[in-house]
């Protein structure tokens, strides 16, 4: 068994096909399919069972693929151990982060994490949490800016900050000139929310429970600004996190409104795998977070 077939077999399980996780792995497919067919004869098991159209992993070949990726962490986590005597902010660091917050947080980061940490470049994938998640554990991301609740015994999590959710109406609207909404009032309106996949979306819901009753006029939208474009033309409302309706975003065709208290809110924060060993990286991403000037949002301790 060697530290190649390990990455071979994630690299199927995570692919469902022997060709694309040749090319992931840099090898020629018959290469792959040989260090495999070694290692299952070693092993005298079935790892996978090869169909015409995907590669399935069997149950005794889900839990080997799950040690072995463990094995391969361990093994980043001691190559990352060798570097802790060199400079953990000099290498890339590949963050994903949900669209909700993506658009309205990395124009504030980014400079700022540039003058922390000069030498980590930033690779980023915006995302669902749900996708985030998967990429995270698989070991493809290094840490996620997600909101709570979020994770378990195997993740990490940071809480970064607060921040308030605000109804948006045109300026024509019947409320354009109300200086709060209560919750329970959206339900009799028609509301423009993310697809059901944002957890944002899922976030507005629990806050305005009615809006889950049978009847309920929803609308999904594929982001904040499609949205934001709907609602100015007439559509209907919307509820949108405070950062998105900073000074930048604003539309002199529309109106922001708070919710009455108990104000509607969401934490923001940073998460990730307990193998993960740059523990400086956590330290100046929370740091370059807490320094930003997001608007409407509240910067924890």
């Amino acid at each position: 068994m060697t530290f190649n077939e390990l990455r071979y077999i994630v690299a199927v399980a995570q692919e469902r096909s022997f060709r694309r996780a040749a090319e992931k792995s840099f090898i020629s497919q018959p290469a792959l399919s040989l260090a495999i067919q070694k290692l299952e004869q070693e092993l005298e098991i079935k790892i996978f069972e090869r169909g015409k159209n995907e590669v399935t992993v069997t149950p005794i070949g889900a839990e080997i693929v799950e040690q072995a990726h463990r094995a391969l962490e361990e093994v980043e986590r001691i190559r990352e151990m060798a570097r802790q005597g060199k400079d953990q902010l000099a290498s890339t660091l590949r963050l994903g982060i949900i669209y909700s917050v993506g658009p309205y947080l990395l124009p504030e980061l980014v400079p700022t994490l540039k003058k922390l940490a000069p030498g980590m470049t930033l690779e980023i994938e915006e995302n669902i949490t749900a996708n985030l998640e998967t990429l995270l554990r698989n070991g493809k991301l290094d840490v996620i800016i997600i909101a709570l609740p979020f994770g378990d015994s195997g993740i990490l999590t940071h809480p970064l900050y607060d921040e308030p959710f605000e109804v948006v109406v045109d300026n024509q609207h019947r409320w354009s000139k109300r200086r709060s909404i209560r919750a329970q009032e959206l339900a009799a309106e028609k509301v423009l929310l993310l697809d059901s996949g944002h957890c944002f979306s899922n976030q507005v819901a629990e806050a305005c429970p009615d809006l889950d009753r049978k009847g309920a006029d929803i609308q999904q939208g594929t982001s904040f600004e499609t949205i934001r474009n709907m609602v100015a033309s007439g559509l209907g409302i919307t509820v949108l996190p405070a950062s998105a309706n900073s000074e930048r975003y604003r539309n002199p065709l529309l109106r922001i409104i708070p919710f009455t208290k108990p104000v509607p809110s969401r934490r923001i924060a940073l998460a990730w795998r307990k193998s993960f060993a740059r523990n400086q990286v956590i330290d100046v991403l929370s740091k370059a977070i807490a320094l930003t000037r997001i608007t409407g949002v509240r910067h924890l301790p």
